[in-house]
């Protein structure tokens, strides 16, 4: 525009309408999303009173981004202010489920400890899968209730129809993804953090005990 309209001078050229919307909006998100996510890192902390813990959680967000962004991407929907809303939800919501998730799975891990069944890494092994097949039916129950919810918003016609299905549908990718993508691969991240952390330096120092050492403690009693 500037090369094919000559203005006189003083005069200037500036987007209006829904490119200056746009522009406000973007510069008000660069503010909001940092804080939301600050907010949500907070109070996961508050929860599990441990970084590392955190960071497990936070991992199941960008397992549901890949839905979301997939599903945005077949109906055609730009990146706009009312998908960043939808995808904000989305984050909160990834992040209950996230902490849902670590809760079994410590509560699995925990029970075979005291019972004295976490000797090696398939003892570890068969706790997560305990704990993460106990997770199948609500996790399933959760996705299913907000997808009744959603799926009709993004059937909808009317005013303000076109809004609220920028908003829907990345909500709507983002579960469908993340109830897979967590059942996989959540427990092996948590598989891998317990056995470096926990399970081999355990393992380290236990000291094994052979039956000469055992006959003579029988012998001196």
């Amino acid at each position: 525009m500037a090369k094919a309209v000559k203005l006189p001078p003083s005069y200037t050229l500036e987007w209006s309408g829904q490119y200056e919307y746009m522009q406000r909006a973007t510069e008000r998100l660069q503010i909001v999303i940092p804080i939301t996510l600050g907010l949500v890192i907070v109070l996961l902390y508050l929860n599990t009173r441990r970084a590392s813990k955190v960071g497990i959680v936070l991992l199941a967000v960008p397992f549901s981004l890949v839905g979301a962004f997939w599903l945005l991407w077949l109906l055609g929907y730009n990146l706009s202010v009312a998908v960043w809303v939808g995808i904000i939800a989305l984050a909160g919501v990834d992040a209950e489920t996230g902490v849902v998730m670590l809760l079994y799975l410590d509560q699995s891990y925990d029970r075979f400890k005291q019972q004295g069944r976490l000797r090696n890494p398939q003892d570890l092994q068969e706790a997560i899968e305990d704990g993460a097949v106990k997770r199948i039916r609500p996790k399933m129950m959760t996705v299913m209730a907000i997808l009744m919810g959603l799926l009709p918003i993004m059937w909808s016609h009317g005013a303000g129809a076109d809004v609220m299905k920028r908003i829907a549908t990345p909500m709507v990718g983002g579960v469908v993804t993340s109830f897979v993508l967590e059942l996989l691969i959540y427990p092996v991240i948590f598989a891998v953090w317990k056995e470096w952390r926990e399970v081999r330096p355990a393992m380290r120092h236990t000291v094994p005990v052979s039956p000469s050492t055992s006959a003579s403690a029988l012998t001196a009693r």
